[in-house]
């Protein structure tokens, strides 16, 4: 067999795409997952989760590379359990970020660092998502029972009314250059460091593995997931992508209730791999 494969990384967003819209693995995309992972090839996962979120998804496939979580602010590995990168946003942004929910009051906020979830007086949304996942967090009365310097990715969650004005706020000329923000649902806006974004993450892994930029391949279904299919050699969507989503794609899979992700690998292999071992 020819080592081609351990020269690929192929790295999947999980909510939309990994998962069906259930939030349920598909089995083909385990069993695909499987078999390209034993045959040499790296396979991670590339999420907005947090590292809690994140792992029982991760430990359902058969693979031991590195995770990306919080969109890029933190890279960890599970063999070692050790940290392998955390980024969070600097002072100045979080000044930001607390004035912009000062101004916006009636958008709800939650403060991830790397192993805790802080909700700033939350009402509905901050517990929807933590009772979903079962996620350890705390409840805050103000942003100053929230320690500082750890925070990795911030969510103002509202209707997209309240969103507008989050993105006007942050789309401001003074403040934009403090971090990075986008819109990860109908319901969400979300902020990271200023350098952190999905592409620039798996970029930094590819690196630590040894990868080369034209042997990546990345897949996902959403805006945070822009800056990761921009930056890949080979980016794929879902079939239920945004247009705009796939005009950034080389590939377009089926929906991912049917197994975007084994599509892809199965893409990538008789595009790219197959042809080369057999040559």
């Amino acid at each position: 067999m020819s080592d081609i494969y351990s020269k690929w990384l192929i790295v999947s967003d999980v909510d939309g795409t990994l998962n069906n819209k259930i939030r349920k693995l598909p089995e083909i995309n385990r069993l695909k997952i499987k078999e390209y992972v034993d045959k040499g090839g790296y396979f991670t996962l590339c999420s907005g989760r947090n590292l809690q979120s994140i792992t029982p998804h991760y430990k359902k496939l058969s693979i031991e590379t590195p995770a990306i979580f919080l969109n890029g602010a933190g890279i960890y590995d599970f063999k070692t359990e050790k940290l392998l990168s955390f980024t969070g946003v600097e002072s100045e942004a979080e000044e930001a970020i607390i004035e912009c929910a000062n101004l916006v009051k009636s958008a709800q906020v939650s403060v991830f660092t790397d192993n805790m979830i802080y909700h700033i007086k939350p009402k509905t949304f901050g517990y929807i998502m933590s009772w979903a996942d079962n996620l350890d967090n705390t409840v805050c009365k103000g942003f100053d029972e929230v320690p500082r310097g750890r925070w990795g990715k911030i969510i103002f969650f509202g209707l997209p009314h309240t969103l507008k004005k989050v993105l006007e706020f942050f789309n401001k000329d003074e403040v934009k250059p403090l971090c990075n923000t986008f819109r990860s649902s109908l319901l969400t806006v979300e902020v990271v460091a200023k350098d952190v974004d999905k592409g620039k993450a798996v970029l930094r892994l590819a690196e630590l593995l040894g990868i080369e930029r034209g042997n990546i391949g990345a897949i996902g279904d959403y805006y945070n997931d822009v800056a990761m299919l921009k930056s890949v050699e080979h980016p794929a969507c879902c079939g239920q992508a945004p247009k705009d989503i796939k005009a950034l794609a080389e590939y377009v899979t089926c929906h991912c209730n049917n197994g975007a992700v084994a599509d892809f690998i199965n893409y990538i292999e008789n595009k790219y791999i197959e042809n080369k071992t057999e040559g």
